[in-house]
């Protein structure tokens, strides 16, 4: 197994054993404590980052009250789905659309632009859902879209909102029962793209607008770097992201 196979399996670990967790309303903390682990360990565990024994999967398989071929099964996500769903996380600009897109047709899977979905259920554009309704009506929104499409049997690509980081339903939705990328880029190339596409948005009527996506990025890191994996889409050429976002997806899925 592969180094890309293996993290995809790892974080697939991390995701049912949240996931389960959730099911059975015990916090990382008492379930360290039923697995006789530490605390630490099971928050690797849940982020896809632990260096796992099985004797170790195994206690935590006892304490979730599931068995370990269930925990460690590589066909699906712990419920007899085979569906699953990646989800891209990133600021505009960051390549969610283009590249999502793109290498979701490489591996003849559909694409969803949650926004999209979004505006079909209001029956309105962004602009006036935010305009009519404010920022709280467009993130309950989210979380009921998401919902709704993490509840269909069918494997996809979806890019998420910039902000669903801030929706802290909505995120934890996508981080228990999606394989999450970050597709990170530089602010510069951020604002770049986005102006690039005709979109002068972000710097009508901005004095310092680069100082603002700056502290915008700066502010949201820490959650995106919560996601299961990463892709830079800055200083490489289009191709290589396009191949890396693809390998992803052809191990996730």
């Amino acid at each position: 197994m592969g180094e890309v196979e293996t993290n995809v399996l790892l974080s697939r670990i991390g995701r049912r054993v949240r996931a389960r967790r959730a099911d059975l309303g015990i916090t990382a903390k008492e379930l360290a404590a039923r697995s006789s682990l530490s605390p630490r360990f099971v928050s690797q565990l849940e982020a896809g980052r632990a260096n796992i024994a099985i004797g170790r999967l195994a206690a935590v398989a006892r304490a979730l009250e599931m068995s370990l071929s269930l925990l460690v099964d590589e066909g699906g996500e712990g419920g007899g789905e085979d569906a699953v769903i990646v989800a891209l996380l990133g600021l505009r600009g960051a390549g969610k659309t283009t590249l999502g897109r793109q290498a979701a047709a490489r591996k003849g899977l559909p694409f969803v632009e949650l926004d999209e979905v979004i505006e079909e259920t209001a029956g309105l554009n962004l602009a006036e859902i935010f305009s009519l309704h404010g920022e709280s009506y467009y993130r309950r929104l989210e979380l009921q879209c998401l919902t709704e499409l993490v509840g269909q049997s069918r494997s996809l690509v979806v890019a998420l909102s910039g902000g669903v980081v801030q929706n802290s339903d909505a995120f934890e939705l996508a981080r228990r029962s999606c394989t999450t990328v970050w597709l990170q880029a530089r602010p510069e190339d951020h604002m770049a793209r986005v102006v690039a596409q005709g979109d002068r948005r972000p710097i009508s009527n901005r004095g310092d607008a680069m100082s603002e996506l700056r502290a915008i990025l700066k502010g949201r890191e820490p959650l995106y770097q919560l996601a299961d994996h990463r892709v830079v889409t800055s200083g490489v050429p289009q191709d290589a992201a396009l191949d890396a976002l693809s390998a992803l997806l052809g191990a996730a899925v």
